[in-house]
């Protein structure tokens, strides 16, 4: 099948001498055969092993004959709403309908429903009664068992029931898909496919589970806020493959949905297996007269060195999907795909990244975690780096190295995001000069999320003089590169443990620093994610300390408006705020002061100095001086 997309057409299979497909894939997304795609993943790794597999991508879920359009596979459907949750895709975090979707032809909207699992899974169990359905993908695995859900602001139960699918293979799915296609062609029911790890199925009865891990029942978490953050406490402490248990959460009289553990990561040789397999690397030509699929021009160029995040992040769910033990890939199998990527017509010169969920995660936080796993009572750098922890970037040094060496390689860049506490931890490697020597384009995009130590805390971001110590060497190192570069900072509002008054203090740093950021985040709060749990209940799931949490909408804009505080349209709304947080002393004409207690001839020339032709270079000359004053 090398030098082939899989079949998406009945006349394909017939091409190639296939009377039945043993699955059929049903996607959200556009067919991209790219390894920075769920999907794409999932078929390769399934037709490695002998399966066939055929592709329905973003079908009519309006006509039931779209479902039908590669008849029914042997072995089971496979349902995915793509590499983003559906809901996500569609909506902003203020709920508004996007504009843009860039896993759709041409960026269009629309190709895809709402809950695109549910309604897949529904779709096909409607022509099909009996036939085994499998989810997979983001959407199902961060809604595997009772969840909240923002666009709703409902708990809602498990995406197992809703879809009537019989099964989900959670997080990474390589190696759970392959032990469910080996049980299903052996002749086994899926219903009886209840010792696979990775995987969620619904069950009548728990007496064959040896020690199930009980969460609140649906019920009690639909009704008590408390048992929500209790039951969301027990999964977060079970998503290791090495210490977590058998969960089951009780929908009484429609039976139970039980958790196996997570499946075991991969292999350093099984990583390369995986990335190996023959990709075509772009989009299926079907799409050509539609248009190109935004989202390949971001990964096209760019590796994928490792998966798995320690950060653990409040807001991120990398936790619950690939988990917290780094999985990487060798220096050959990432070479190989460069001096592959070095052939396309396309290819300038230029890597644009090389890295994954954090790009300078090259190994496990600490040699326990290869045995024993991650610690379910601490985080590995908050608060504080871990006294275990092996901060070390040499083998990702050594990577980078041979990557700049190679023909027709140009330069290497990093964008997926370093940890800047983990870079400060190596005290062993060069790495911060040659990342501001070789490896930034100008302007490094770096992700303090905030100023404020209480928000950070909940946040579970290091604190902020760790990352003012950070600016100040990597500027150091730009300067002796001999380098004009600057470190970009990411800043999100309204996170929960975030009110007026540290809105307010962020943006003060914000005015020390000398410029507006161009991009500003609220908090989105998505599925399986600790602070999404905060948002819900108002409590730190690991702590069950209550927590402050910014609902109202209006609370919301006025803390958004304060990081872009010198936006003219923002100017009653940071007034408004500057008030509530009695901070008046901030509205004034002094050199502290936010913003001008009316308007003025200079304050309606500032408007026109922020045009589009010399914000760059006043944010390059504002960056240096806010660097300096630091110092």
């Amino acid at each position: 099948m090398s030098g082939q997309f899989l079949p998406v057409t009945r006349q394909e299979c017939i091409e190639r001498g296939i009377k039945q497909l043993d699955f059929v894939y049903v996607i959200g997304d556009a067919y991209v055969d790219h390894s920075s795609f769920g999907p794409a993943i999932i078929s390769r790794v399934l037709e490695s092993h002998g399966y066939t597999v055929g592709i329905i991508s973003q079908p009519d879920w309006k006509d039931e004959r779209s479902i039908q359009a590669l008849g029914e596979p042997r072995l089971a459907f496979l349902v995915s709403s793509g590499n983003m949750d559906s809901m996500v895709n569609h909506y902003t975090v203020s709920k508004k309908h996007r504009h843009k979707d860039s896993f759709s032809p041409g960026g269009i909207m629309g190709k895809r429903p709402d809950r695109a699992v549910v309604v897949y899974g529904n779709l096909i169990r409607k022509s099909y009664k009996h036939t085994p359905i499998i989810l997979g993908g983001i959407e199902a695995s961060l809604r595997r068992m009772g969840h909240y859900d923002y666009w709703s602001d409902q708990i809602k139960r498990s995406i197992l029931l809703d879809s009537g699918a019989d099964m989900i293979s959670y997080g990474m799915g390589e190696r759970s898909i392959v032990e469910i296609a080996d049980a299903l062609a052996s002749g086994i029911d899926i219903k009886d496919l209840t010792f696979i790890r990775g995987t969620v199925y619904r069950s009548k009865t728990i007496e064959h589970i040896p020690e199930p891990i009980m969460l609140p029942a649906f019920s009690d978490i639909q009704e008590n806020k408390l048992d929500y953050a209790k039951s969301f406490a027990v999964q977060y402490k079970n998503t290791d493959p090495y210490q977590a248990g058998t969960l089951v959460e009780d929908y009484q009289n429609q039976g139970y949905v039980v958790q196996n553990p997570p499946a075991y990561p991969l292999s350093m040789q099984e990583m390369d297996d995986v990335y190996d397999l023959p990709y075509m690397r772009t989009y299926h030509p079907m799409y050509k007269k539609e248009g190109e699929i935004p989202a390949i021009e971001e990964i096209r160029f760019s590796l994928t060195s490792n998966r798995g995040c320690f950060g653990s992040c409040s807001f991120c769910a990398l936790t619950f999907h690939q988990g917290r033990i780094i999985q990487v890939r060798s220096h050959e199998s990432l070479i190989k795909e460069a001096s592959i990527m070095t052939q396309d017509a396309e290819f300038k010169g230029y890597i644009h990244d090389v890295g994954g969920p954090t790009a300078d995660f090259r190994q496990p936080a600490c040699q326990k975690q290869l045995t024993k796993g991650a610690c379910s009572h601490r985080q590995c750098l908050y608060p504080t780096p871990c006294k275990n922890l092996v901060a070390d970037h040499s083998d990702y040094l050594a990577l980078l190295r041979k990557l700049r060496k190679l023909p027709k390689i140009k330069k290497v860049f990093i964008r997926s995001g370093i940890r800047f506490d983990y870079v400060l931890a190596d005290k062993k490697t060069p790495f911060l000069k040659e990342l501001a020597e070789y490896h930034v384009s100008g302007q490094l995009r770096v992700a303090p999320e905030h100023v404020s130590e209480k928000v950070l805390s909940k946040m579970g971001k290091p604190s902020h003089q760790v990352y003012m110590e950070f600016l100040k060497k990597y500027e150091e190192c730009c300067k002796k590169s001999g380098k004009e570069q600057y470190a970009v900072p990411y800043f999100m509002s309204s996170h929960p443990g975030c009110g007026i008054r540290e809105a307010i203090e962020l943006a003060e740093y914000i005015r020390d620093m000398g410029f507006m950021p161009e991009q500003v985040q609220d908090f989105y709060p998505t599925p399986s994610t600790i602070a999404t749990c905060m948002y819900y209940t108002q409590v730190d799931p690991v702590t069950m300390e209550s927590v402050y949490v910014p609902k109202n909408p209006h609370e919301k804009a006025m803390q958004r408006a304060l990081i872009q505080y010198r936006n003219p349209e923002n100017r009653q709304l940071v007034i408004e705020a500057l008030k509530k947080g009695n901070r008046e002393d901030l509205i004034g004409f002094g050199p502290k002061c936010l913003i001008r207690p009316r308007r003025t001839g200079s304050e309606k020339s500032e408007r026109f100095s922020n045009d589009n032709k010399n914000i760059k270079a006043k944010k390059k000359k504002s960056i240096r001086n806010v660097h300096r004053k630091k110092q």
